[in-house]
């Protein structure tokens, strides 16, 4: 008999409960982090805070890589599948990338030539909000690289033959969306194969955001997939309200969630 596998329970809320708790350390050492980037001296100042703070990406990136590997070998052995597998560890981002991530983030706090609403915000106030932002950059970064390490290990593992998204129960509307596909994702050109009439864009199938907590859920041969109680009601809601109205989908669906979703706890996600 096969068994079943979901997007919602016990495994699922602790393997996200972990990857928090490693965000929570991040943050904290992000914030012992900011004294680097002094507002009197910050073209001097940048350069130094930002191999500090990919120095911090690398250093949790590679503990979220490694919670992704212990998830998905234990997601595994619990399938009872055939043969050994080796989960491939995703490598660190590129400092490049880490850099392009960061001075995006702190953008306002330069002058802009069209003397911009931001600029005109005290440089304290629009130091406070770029470290805000960075956080978000950094935390997305190191938690990438654990969902990362699950997909290229379903992608590369013969025994699997999807991914899920499980979102939290206040995940924000386009990550309830996605969940509320179920397994479909494989990689990007399957998932959009398979699931483009409803949303469309291969990019949306592997996009997360900052400060999102979703965790992938590997479906291995012999499992039956069946989607938690919350995504079947993030599922009904889009085939009543959203299903069928092309480009317009997403607006739709956010907005039945916020007059009918009965797990309505925006910021949790």
């Amino acid at each position: 008999m096969a068994s079943t596998v979901s997007d919602g329970g016990r495994d699922p809320d602790r393997y996200r409960a972990a990857q928090r708790g490693l965000t929570r350390l991040l943050l904290r050492d992000l914030r012992s982090a900011r004294r680097l980037l002094v507002p009197t001296r910050l073209r001097q100042a940048m350069p130094d805070w930002i191999a500090a703070v990919h120095a911090l990406i690398g250093q949790y990136g590679s503990a979220s890589s490694a919670l992704g590997a212990e998830w998905y070998d234990a997601q595994r052995t619990a399938a009872a599948v055939r043969g050994s597998f080796t989960v491939p560890v995703a490598d660190v981002p590129p400092e490049a990338q880490t850099e392009a991530s960061l001075r995006w983030a702190t953008r306002d706090l330069w002058p802009a030539p069209s003397g911009g609403t931001a600029q005109q915000e005290p440089i304290e106030t629009r130091l406070e909000t770029a470290f805000n932002v960075a956080d978000g950059v950094a935390q997305k970064l190191v938690t990438d690289q654990g969902r990362q390490t699950i997909r290229q290990a379903v992608r590369q593992d013969r025994e699997a033959v999807a991914y899920a998204r499980a979102a939290a129960l206040g995940g924000c509307p386009f990550c309830k969306l996605m969940a509320s596909r179920g397994a479909v994702y494989k990689d990007a050109q399957t998932a959009g194969r398979d699931a483009n009439d409803r949303f469309a864009g291969d990019a949306s199938v592997v996009k997360f955001h900052d400060n999102c907590h979703c965790t992938i859920v590997p479906v291995f041969r012999g499992q039956r997939f069946e989607l938690s109680p919350h995504a079947s009601e993030w599922d009904r809601l889009y085939q009543e309200y959203a299903a069928g109205h092309p480009g317009d989908q997403l607006r739709l669906f956010r907005r039945a969630l916020a007059e009918h979703d009965s797990n309505p706890l925006p910021g949790s996600h």
